[in-house]
């Protein structure tokens, strides 16, 4: 009887790199789901005894499952394969019964010695079965999604979107866990929206930022071999106070002193990102200066000011919530249309790589 394997996660590509990270010739069924909630109704239906399981998903996050399965006494063994690397995110998932803890990207290296860790397979065992099963491999799906992957001459993100996405959720983590570790304090992670916006698109998405409150944004340019963009920092006034304290910032926090906080979170969030992603795509992007757009405006007064800087472009939008804090900060990566040949090449190659 075949084992049955759970992999849940809302991003295609990591559910592909999740079954494609399992040991060949393991003779196991695997399930697919898409959230949270598909994933505990096929554990309640049985098809979870092994569940690898995404933090950040829609309608149910991992979190909330693992609270289900342990609440509920169900029959699974979870190990958590998560872009979120925040020790406090570690912490929470083993206390509420995760088996362990992956961090993406995740691969076959990694999966195989987990599995070995806890008896789930041994060497010896794999090593007798020669002919992976056909359920395992899913040859025909691959195909089909690695040809649409290697048409580079296609500037449009739609076959990528999903990619792009996984990319994003790892450098965001990454960017957190740096901060958290620096705040000493966990950081609640959304799921990254990513899209190709049109000049009036993008200012709709950023005056959907605006909550009523004055802002202060800074930006900061990067470029590389192909790829240029900006990254985008918004940062709500009010937090200032509760963020200079968790920063140990001993100064007046005058106009000058918030915006020395302010350069010290770009600082943070958005050089640990960038570099994420110059890690993931293997190539070299180059941080111009920080430069400030605007303290205690409008978002809508921040768009006037600077609405000749952003044209059509390939926008990832995070926004970071301090746990505990009234602090909430957007992170926006701007990417130029332009860039697209480049970087479209280069996560077509990433995902056949993995292969």
């Amino acid at each position: 009887m075949r084992l049955p394997i759970l992999i849940c996660d809302d991003s295609n590509m990591a559910r592909k790199q999740m079954a494609r990270s399992l040991p060949l010739g393991w003779d196991v069924e695997i399930t697919l789901a898409t959230n949270g909630q598909e994933g505990l109704d096929a554990i309640k239906a049985g098809k979870g005894d092994i569940v690898f399981l995404d933090l950040n998903m829609p309608v149910m996050d991992g979190y909330e499952v693992l609270e289900a399965i342990q609440k509920q006494d169900l029959p699974a063994l979870v190990i958590v394969v998560s872009g979120d690397i925040q020790p406090q995110a570690y912490e929470r998932v083993k206390q509420l019964g995760a088996l362990d803890f992956i961090n993406k990207p995740t691969s076959k290296e990694k999966i195989t010695d987990i599995l070995h860790k806890y008896g789930i397979v041994n060497p010896e065992q794999l090593a007798a079965i020669k002919n992976p099963p056909a359920q395992y491999i899913g040859n025909d799906e691959l195909a089909t999604l690695k040809s649409t992957v290697d048409d580079s001459n296609n500037v449009d993100i739609t076959p990528y979107r999903d990619s792009y996405q996984e990319v994003a959720n790892v450098a965001m983590g990454r960017a957190a866990n740096l901060l958290a570790r620096m705040i000493g304090t966990f950081i609640h992670l959304p799921i990254p929206n990513v899209n190709m916006l049109e000049t009036s698109e993008l200012h709709m998405a950023l005056s959907s930022i605006e909550d009523n409150e004055s802002m202060s944004a800074v930006c900061q340019g990067f470029i590389g071999a192909g790829v240029s963009g900006e990254a985008l920092l918004l940062f709500r006034d009010s937090a200032f106070t509760n963020m200079a304290q968790l920063m140990g910032f001993k100064g007046e926090l005058d106009d000058h002193g918030q915006l020395e906080v302010l350069m010290d979170v770009a600082n943070i969030l958005i050089g640990a990102y960038l570099k994420a992603i110059s890690e993931q795509l293997d190539m070299n992007l180059a941080q111009g200066q920080p430069v400030v757009l605007g303290q205690h405006l409008s978002i809508s007064e921040l768009i006037t000011r600077n609405t000749s800087r952003w044209q059509r472009t390939l926008a990832i939008e995070i926004n970071y919530q301090i746990e505990s804090f009234d602090i909430k900060c957007d992170l926006l990566i701007l990417i130029t249309e332009d860039s697209l040949t480049t970087l479209n090449n280069k996560v077509g190659y990433l995902f056949d790589e993995e292969a």
